[in-house]
């Protein structure tokens, strides 16, 4: 008879056939939709669909609508994992912007008010509050794209 093994345990095939001594896993008393856990890791912005996740911690000073923040970004689109945007590209700066007063796309207006000097956060923005249905093809961002920033606080005046 032959073995199958995994995980440093070995186990006859013919033990394999039989489904009696095999466990079977507890069942679920509420089915997870996987949608439901990845939102619950990354919470939705009050009345938006962007989510965020803290990456990496900041302190002090943090942004608030009005501020001019400085980040650094890098922008990946989620569907084909291609970047099409980086301050720290070679030639590139980081980015200044007045937060929270539609200077931007909405997802990253909002996404990133609260964050803090030194953090870094992701931001996962739906097509909708980010280039929407036309998409950005100057950027290679394509109808409907969903993007991926990660970003670093650097100075909030």
């Amino acid at each position: 008879m032959g073995r199958v093994s995994g995980a440093g345990v070995h186990v006859r095939s013919s033990a394999l056939r039989d489904s009696s001594i095999i466990p079977k896993p507890p069942a679920l008393i509420h089915p997870v939709d996987p949608r439901e856990t990845l939102s619950a890791l990354r919470p939705p912005l009050p009345g938006y669909a962007t989510t965020y996740t803290i990456l990496k911690p900041g302190s002090g000073k943090s942004i608030t609508k009005g501020s001019n923040a400085t980040v650094h970004a890098t922008g990946v689109i989620k569907e084909t994992g291609k970047k099409f945007w980086s301050t720290k590209d070679p030639g590139q700066q980081p980015f200044t912007y007045q937060a929270g007063v539609g200077g931007v796309i909405t997802g990253w207006d909002q996404g990133c008010l609260g964050m803090t000097i030194g953090e870094e956060r992701e931001l996962i923005i739906p097509a909708h509050e980010g280039y929407g249905a036309k998409g950005f093809p100057a950027w290679g961002i394509p109808p409907g794209g969903t993007l991926n920033f990660t970003l670093e606080c650097l100075k909030i005046d």
